[in-house]
Formats: C-alpha cells, sequence, structure tokens
C-alpha cells in the first residue's frame, strides 16, 4: 500500500508515540523537569534566612520600645522625686558643716524634748530584758509579753533558776525566741554569779553578759541613767544616714560618726531619732510631709547595717 495512502488520524497517532519515545529518550528532559522544580522551591517568598532576619528585626523592635517605655517611667520618676542638689554647701550634700549639725541637733531636741523608750519597765533588770527582748522586734509587741515574764520571773534570782522551756512559753510570740530565751537565762546566771546578783552599769560590764551587745549596753545606759552615749538601731541608722550625718556601713561606725558629730545631749537625740523613724521617717513610706528637716533629706532610700 502506498505512503501517501495512510489515514491522517493514523499519522497523527504515530507522530505522537513517536514524540513521547524521544522526549524518554531525550536526558535533557529530566535535567529540565528538575530545574524547573527546583526554580519552584526557591521562589518561596518567605525562606528560612529572611525569616530569621524578620524575627530579629521584630525582636529588636520590642527591646526598644520597652526601653522607650522604661526611660519614659524613669522621667516620670524623676520628675516627681525632688533632685539632691550638688553643690558643695548645699544642704542636700551629705557633707555636713557644723552649722548644719547644730540646726539639725537643735530641731530634733525641739521637736522631742522629753523623748523616752515607750518600752514598760519599774527597775533596771527590768529595762535590760526589755531591751534584749526588744531587738528585731517591736516595742509594742515586748511590752504584751513582758507582764507575764516578770510576774513569773520578778528579779534576776527567780529568772537565773528558771526553766528554759518555761521562759520559752511566755515569750514565743518575740521573734527569735528560741535564741533570746537561751540568753535571758544564761544573762540572769552571770549577774547573780559574776556581779552580786546586781546589774552591772557599765558599758563594758554589760557587753560581758549574753546577749548583750554595744547597742543594748547604750540603750540601758541611755534610758536609765541619761549616759551621754548613742545606741544605733535601725531607726537611727536609717535616719543619719537619709540626713547625711553619716555615710558608715556598720552599726558601730555610724555610732561613731554621730557621736563626733553631736558631741553632747547624745542620750536625747537617740531617743528623738528612734521615735522620728518610727513615726515620721519610715523605712517604706516616709512621712515626708511631717518632716522638719527636710532640706537635709538626701534621699527616701532605706538603710540597713552592714
Amino acid at each position: 500500500m502506498p505512503s501517501d495512502s495512510i489515514k491522517p488520524a493514523q499519522k497523527a497517532k504515530k507522530d505522537s508515540a513517536d514524540s513521547r519515545a524521544k522526549t524518554k529518550a531525550t536526558p535533557e528532559s529530566k535535567s529540565a523537569r528538575a530545574t524547573t522544580t527546583k526554580k519552584k522551591t526557591k521562589s518561596n517568598p518567605v525562606s528560612k534566612p529572611e525569616s530569621k532576619l524578620a524575627q530579629k528585626a521584630e525582636s529588636k523592635t520590642s527591646i526598644a520600645s520597652k526601653q522607650k517605655a522604661k526611660s519614659a517611667k524613669s522621667k516620670s520618676t524623676a520628675q516627681r522625686t525632688p533632685q539632691l542638689a550638688t553643690k558643695p554647701n548645699s544642704p542636700r550634700t551629705t557633707r555636713r558643716t557644723k552649722a548644719q549639725i547644730d540646726t539639725i541637733k537643735s530641731r530634733f531636741l525641739e521637736h522631742y524634748p522629753h523623748a523616752k523608750t515607750e518600752l514598760i519597765y519599774r527597775n533596771i533588770y527590768e529595762l535590760l530584758v526589755c531591751v534584749m527582748l526588744s531587738a528585731q522586734c517591736t516595742d509594742k509587741r515586748v511590752n504584751i509579753v513582758t507582764p507575764a515574764l516578770f510576774a513569773r520571773y520578778p528579779d534576776i534570782k527567780s529568772l537565773a533558776n528558771a526553766n528554759l522551756d518555761d521562759i520559752k512559753e511566755l515569750i514565743k510570740s518575740v521573734s527569735f525566741f528560741n535564741n533570746k530565751a537561751r540568753h535571758l537565762l544564761t544573762m540572769a546566771q552571770q549577774v547573780l554569779a559574776d556581779f552580786g546578783g546586781e546589774v552591772p552599769t557599765t558599758q563594758e560590764a554589760l557587753k560581758s553578759l549574753a546577749g548583750v551587745g554595744q547597742k543594748t549596753a547604750n540603750v540601758v545606759l541611755i534610758e536609765f541613767f541619761n549616759a551621754n552615749v548613742m545606741a544605733v538601731d535601725t531607726h537611727v541608722f536609717r535616719v543619719s544616714h537619709r540626713l547625711g550625718v553619716s555615710r558608715a556601713k556598720s552599726a558601730i561606725d555610724t555610732e561613731a560618726d554621730l557621736t563626733k558629730a553631736f558631741k553632747t545631749q547624745l542620750f536625747a537625740l537617740h531617743q528623738a531619732f528612734v521615735l522620728f523613724g518610727r513615726y515620721v521617717c519610715k523605712a517604706l513610706r516616709p512621712e515626708c510631709a511631717q518632716c522638719f528637716v527636710q532640706e537635709f533629706c538626701t534621699t527616701r532610700s532605706n538603710f540597713k547595717p552592714a
């Protein structure tokens, strides 16, 4: 049969089959398809590196925004808080001149002319016990505890012969009552053995007793004898640092600074500083509107002995 006599449909079918065979036989076709696939993959609009860059940028923006807000808050606080003066002779600097010291002293003595401890006692024995119990505890709490304690142990001898557990039971609402009970019992036994049952009246002798440090000894001497010594508790420490009278880190060094600065009437100043710190120059929320030495205040920050 002549070739030109083949039907058109059969010829088209044969051409299509030949084309498919050529495509299979051509290695370039597979390569081309692979290239196309890769291009499609690469054409992903958010690649991993770009995503990481976007996250970093977003993180930086967030940090910058937080820093800006913090800065704005600090500025707002600074506007509300009085700025400290920086001139050498300014009342707000922590270098106190003699004239400034004299002014501070006279104002405290004027505002607290008859300052006394708020501890309730009847004799030096009871005073010593009260002061020992008041360490890191309020006077109010001590005054709640001591009536029953003194009814049970009215003097040194009875306390020296007490049962330790009975003392603990009577003072258990006071802070660190276990240690304080042991100190009270040992102190009473020492007074009985070493001082003939009489509470000593000198700083060194008092400091030889269990649980009695320099602050406790000085408070007893200040309150009972109006001795010209300074005792530094948390209130005195905070007030003296806020007023720039001392920069010392410890209570003992602060005591030395105050003694050197004020020199006389230290017993009255101690009690005045205690009352002022307790009711006006408070640790967390000072009553600045009631302060009579506000121009000397260097900061509202709290201070504690090291």
